[in-house]
């Protein structure tokens, strides 16, 4: 299970009776049969979104977007959707939105509100929840399309904050593998020796993908 401080968000997913119509999409997605979900194919999007969108209140909504999430189906009207409640106040809806945004979704403004989270939130669940998205659920994202990603990381290895410097190193070292002798707790000026060897990795980086 993903945690990258001391928070743990569980994933609950239970086996069901095979779909009999259309009309039990919703009961499906409110018993977790995500299996039942997947056999209906992609063509079932359409009608999670409106689900999403007429939800009874955001304990609802949250289980559409953990649909979205254990789905993996690319989908701009999931993702317009789910960008409205990128900052819900509500614990469970926020934490399934940027756990499903990636899931979803390579558009950039995808990353740069999962960005945003990481670093700005004022609650640091949230912050670190975010980082666990950009960490393991961008799937649609080219090699050149983590220009972005990993230049917003490494830009907030320089953040004020010692838990967003921790979170963002550990994102970097889960998609590549290392560290650069970065330490968030370490002097500034260690730091700052660190960072430059990031941004030195991230020039020849972008120059391999372009």
């Amino acid at each position: 299970m993903r945690r990258f401080i001391a928070y743990v968000v569980l994933v609950s997913c239970s086996a069901g009776a095979p779909l009999r119509a259309a009309d039990d999409l919703r009961s499906l997605v409110m018993a977790g049969n995500y299996a039942a979900i997947q056999r209906l194919g992609p063509g079932s999007t359409p009608e999670l979104v409106r689900l999403y969108e007429s939800a009874d209140g955001d304990a609802e909504r949250a289980r559409v977007a953990n649909a979205f999430y254990q789905l993996g189906w690319k989908s701009e009207d999931a993702r317009r959707a789910l960008m409205r409640d990128v900052r819900s106040p509500d614990q469970d809806l926020r934490i399934w939105v940027q756990y499903a945004l990636g899931r979803v979704s390579n558009d950039p403004s995808v990353v740069d509100a999962l960005l945003e989270n990481m670093q700005d939130d004022a609650n640091p669940l949230f912050r670190d929840k975010a980082a666990c998205a950009l960490a393991y659920d961008q799937i649609h994202l080219s090699e050149a399309h983590k220009v972005r990603l990993f230049t917003g990381l490494i830009r907030a290895l320089d953040d004020a904050k010692p838990q967003v410097r921790a979170i963002a190193i550990q994102a970097l070292e889960i998609h590549t593998g290392q560290r650069k002798g970065f330490a968030p707790d370490a002097d500034p000026s260690a730091r700052a020796a660190a960072v430059a060897q990031w941004q030195e990795w991230l020039r020849r980086y972008e120059d391999s993908v372009r």
